[in-house]
């Protein structure tokens, strides 16, 4: 019968007894390891684990909490490993969320099949992973560069063979009890930026492991090869926007009182709204001439579509610039600023930073987000890590329309981005030029598990696709 061996990280009191008690319950265990730390992300503790490791498999708890393994757990990991060959396994499990008054509440938190292009850092294993001995010893004795955090990410890139395992076999206590609108950010914290560096570094050396680096060598936009394009003025801000009759008066105002030594236009794609918003955007076209009302014919459009449509407007600019009905421009020049970082950068998209502010403009954590881990070297790289780009986002137009944004509502943006920086440099502004407002009214403020699971895959996914075109470009 194979066995397996537990390394969990330090805990202490009756936590620990329960840990212990219910991993022992397998016939498939053959022990437990107490590590002196309470994170396994470094490559001391890797080293160590597969120097100790005896077993078959060895399983790993990546947090300091208590894990309660379901009847024959571990019996059932180590079938499925078997029957499957994996050097890598993780399961669903139940998630113990203890509320203010004492109460606790037990949920299912399922979790997603890791795919080719799941390369982002923060990827949700669950707190329990398993791993064949000898890929995992197999793994650590190749690792080159010495991790302070990222050996643990570093570990799972050089697995050949992970196997999600959707059955719900173990339960630990939810400690993060933050909003998904709050944790989205924390790959852009500032004080997470030396965990990020050393991500980066993983992610760059398992991209070039396996044929998917890109070197820094650009195409540069050149008009001339869409000789058909024209356009009646140099930038239009784009504005999609549904039942947002409380904000997306101050938007058009922002975008309107840009002052530039160019012609620009606002072209708002107002997507059937029924609360008013209509009504008040067509008040607003009347007063400027230099607003654009677009509502659409087609009733399948999502936030993609509606850029699609604005972009292929006859009145579009050469450059097409993000401004989200939820938000402002953080002053009167930051269009400007976007079209002078298209022609000094030479560039197909621009990039800028912003602050994120509740809903009366007041500063709110983590602040400026300025995505300054994009580097004109590795940026395109890094961007299949990470899981966003940044924001204001502009396009060069001409290019825009023949690549198009995917007809849905989350990530469009981001895959955008990915197909344009694996011909084209993207340029960025590193101050802030755009006020990000977080409230209840958000999209992303407060989701349930499933829905961030399904945002997840589908950027996954893109990066997948973005991936496998990459690597059959090197070839």
């Amino acid at each position: 019968m194979s066995s397996i061996e537990c390394f969990v990280p330090s805990m202490s009191g009756g936590d620990m007894e329960i840990t212990l008690e219910s991993f022992a319950r397998s016939a498939s265990f053959s022990g437990i390891t107490v590590l002196p730390c309470s994170s396994v992300h470094s490559t001391q503790i890797l080293r160590s684990i597969a120097d100790a490791a005896a077993a078959d498999y060895i399983l790993v708890c990546t947090k300091p909490l208590a894990a309660e393994a379901g009847m024959f757990a571990l019996d059932r990991i180590i079938a499925i490993a078997s029957d499957s060959g994996a050097d890598m396994l993780y399961s669903d499990f139940y998630s113990i969320v203890r509320s203010e008054d004492g109460s606790e509440i037990k949920r299912r938190h399922p979790l997603n099949d890791c795919l080719k292009g799941s390369l982002r850092d923060d990827f949700d294993f669950g707190s329990i992973l398993v791993f064949r001995t000898s890929a995992f010893k197999r793994a650590v004795h190749s690792m080159e560069r010495v991790y302070e955090w990222a050996a643990l990410y570093d570990l799972r890139l050089r697995m050949k063979n992970i196997v999600h395992i959707n059955e719900y076999l173990y339960t630990t206590v939810e400690t993060d009890m933050r909003k998904s609108g709050q944790k989205q950010f924390d790959y852009v914290d500032p004080k997470n930026r030396a965990v990020q560096i050393e991500m980066e570094a993983a992610c760059t050396e398992h991209l070039k492991r396996i044929g998917g680096y890109l070197v820094p060598n650009f195409r540069k936009p050149d008009l001339t090869e869409y000789p058909s394009e024209s356009f009646p003025v140099t930038a239009s801000v784009i504005i999609p926007v549904y039942n947002r009759k409380s904000t997306v008066q101050d938007a058009v105002r922002s975008a309107l009182s840009q002052q530039c030594s160019f012609e620009f236009n606002v072209i708002v794609v107002d997507n059937r709204s029924d609360d008013g918003t209509t009504d008040l955007l067509e008040a607003m076209a009347d007063e400027d001439s230099r607003l654009v009302h677009v509502v659409p014919l087609r009733e399948d459009l999502c936030i993609g579509g509606c850029w699609n449509l604005a972009v292929h407007h006859p009145l579009c600019g050469e450059y097409a610039v993000q401004l989200d009905s939820d938000d402002l421009y953080s002053g009167p020049d930051s269009l400007a600023r976007i079209v002078e970082a298209f022609m000094e950068q030479k560039c197909a998209m621009v990039i800028g930073t912003y602050m994120m502010t509740d809903f009366n403009l007041n500063p709110i954590p983590p602040g400026v987000i300025d995505h300054k881990e994009w580097t004109e070297e590795n940026g395109r790289n890094n961007a299949l890590r990470i899981n966003g780009l940044g924001a204001p986002r502009a396009f060069w137009t001409p290019l825009l329309r023949t690549i198009n944004f995917p007809n849905v509502s989350y990530g469009e943006d981001y895959a955008v981005g990915l197909r344009i920086s694996r011909e084209y440099k993207i340029g960025r502004i590193y101050d802030v030029l755009y006020l990000c407002r977080r409230w209840d009214g958000n999209s992303d403020a407060a989701l349930d598990i499933e829905k961030v699971n399904a945002n997840n895959l589908y950027k996954d996914r893109i990066r997948t696709w973005e991936l496998e075109a990459r690597i059959r470009m090197n070839k």
